[in-house]
Formats: structure tokens, sequence, C-alpha cells
């Protein structure tokens, strides 16, 4: 039986893609959900997972964020996608003959100068393969949809228009999830550290937390804050540094991290991909 790798969404969504950047001998299994993906891996019914963790336009994903301490997963490696959005309708059309595209929401609004030029009317679908699954059932040649080159190669649709965003460098970061950890690997890119902790409460504990990064030249990409558990006293911070636990000057400052803290949760250990 083939190894497999999760991801939320159907087949030909981007993040089926990134998938296929970040290990294409892996059979892609779709699942309904980001827990559902996750869930997967813990289960042994896929060996990875690919879940989208910020993106260049809209951000971070924020349920990301919040199931990545509790999932008991481990990032191993990233990816990143670079969202190419296509028109695409069912065979023999022309894009004289679209009325209205289907898609997620955000696709929608991301490419509203090109379906306004051409008086297409925008239709809101579930995700952005769904819709041009369901662009392909129907099989309404006024109607298309909106998705990745991957998603019109499975569903059978035709090609109408190519790269059709308004904006020209919108990417999204994936993380690839594994059971176990991987702090073996090193090599020629940067290695990256992800963690995320919880500061004391003392006066300044965040500012002193972050001197030991500081004093120790250890350059910190990401340190992004989020409630937990819907408190508003609670707060937990997500970061990523340049470096490998190994390193020396990474065990001090994570020493100094743990005298201003009252948790730390190591996330994962990778290199750092040749796209960042």
């Amino acid at each position: 039986m083939a190894e497999k790798i999760a991801f939320q969404g159907e087949l030909g969504a981007y993040s089926h893609e990134a998938c296929r950047i970040a290990r294409p001998n892996l059979e892609p299994l779709p699942c309904r959900t980001f827990e559902d993906a996750i869930e997967a891996v813990r289960s042994g019914a896929a060996e990875l997972a690919a879940l989208p963790v910020e993106n260049s336009t809209y951000g971070r994903v924020a349920d990301i964020h919040s199931l990545l301490p509790r999932s008991g997963l481990h990032i191993i490696d990233e990816a990143f996608v670079r969202v190419h959005i296509n028109l695409l309708g069912v065979p023999g059309t022309t894009i004289d003959d679209i009325q209205s595209a289907m898609s997620h929401t955000v696709l929608l609004g991301q490419c509203r100068n090109f379906l306004g030029k051409h008086g297409i009317h925008r239709v809101v679908g579930a995700d952005t393969a769904g819709s041009a699954k369901q662009v392909s059932e129907d099989a309404n040649p006024a109607q298309a949809a909106l998705a990745s080159e991957l998603a019109g190669e499975i569903y059978g649709l035709d090609l109408l228009a190519r790269h059709i965003e308004d904006e020209g460098n919108n990417t999204t970061r994936f993380l690839i999830m594994s059971r176990e950890p991987n702090l073996t690997r090193r090599g020629d890119s940067p290695m990256l550290t992800s963690f995320v902790f919880r500061v004391r409460n003392i006066p300044a504990a965040l500012y002193k937390a972050m001197g030991g990064f500081a004093t120790n030249g250890i350059n910190m990409i990401k340190l992004e804050s989020y409630m937990v558990d819907g408190s508003f006293t609670a707060t937990q911070f997500f970061a990523e540094i340049e470096g490998h636990p190994d390193d020396r000057n990474v065990q001090l400052a994570m020493e100094e991290l743990s005298y201003f803290t009252s948790e730390v949760k190591l996330l994962g250990v990778y290199p750092s991909a040749s796209k960042r």
C-alpha cells in the first residue's frame, strides 16, 4: 500500500499542489477538515500532512496556529505554493460563453479586475477544487470555476485563461507534519526551529524572554501572539528562529527563555525551503 500525505480539501486544491511539491512520491489523501488531516497522520492512515499556515496576501491561517500545539505532530519541512488562479470551463467553451465563475470567496476577491473586465458574475463555492468539481458535474457552458490548473486536469475542464489573479506574488506557506520529529538533519540552507511559549505573569516578561536571542546572535524570523481557549488574559506566542536546538547559541537562548516562561513546546526542526 502506497504511503500517503493528507491535506484539507478536494483533489486539485492548492494544498494538493503543496503535497506534490513537498512529497511527489506520496499518494495525496484529501480530508474534509484540518482536524481530519491531522487525525489521519495520528491514526496511521497517512504518513504526513501538509497544512497551510500563512498567505502573503491574507496573513496567517488562524485555525492552524491553535491546532498545531495540540496536534501531537511535528514539523519536518516547509513548502511554498505560488497561488496562480485560472478560469476553467467545461470542454468546448470560450471566455465569451462564461457568464459566472464559482470559487472560494477569497479567490473571487483576488480576480476582481479580470472578472469585471469580462462581465463575469461571481458565485461563492465551498472551495476552489470543489468548485471545479461542481462545474464539471453541472456541465453548464455558461459557468466556470476559478482554481488551479491541477484542478482543471483532474476534473476534465478546459483552461480558458491562465494566471488571472490581480496580485502578482500571492504565495501560501505550508508546514509538513509527521508523527515523529526529525532532529538529525543538517543541510546547505539554514535550519529553522519552531516553538510556542507562554510568558510568566511578571513585568516585561516578553522583552526579557526575547533578550537571549538578541545577545546570542539568533535571527528570529517570526513572532506571533494569539489567545488560548478564548481567554483575553492567556496569550501564547508562536516563534520561529534560524538555528538548530543543538547549536550552542540556541541552547543558551532557550535556557534564558525558560526563566521568563511558564511553558515552552518545540514544534519542529527543519531546513529552510529554497523558495523562502
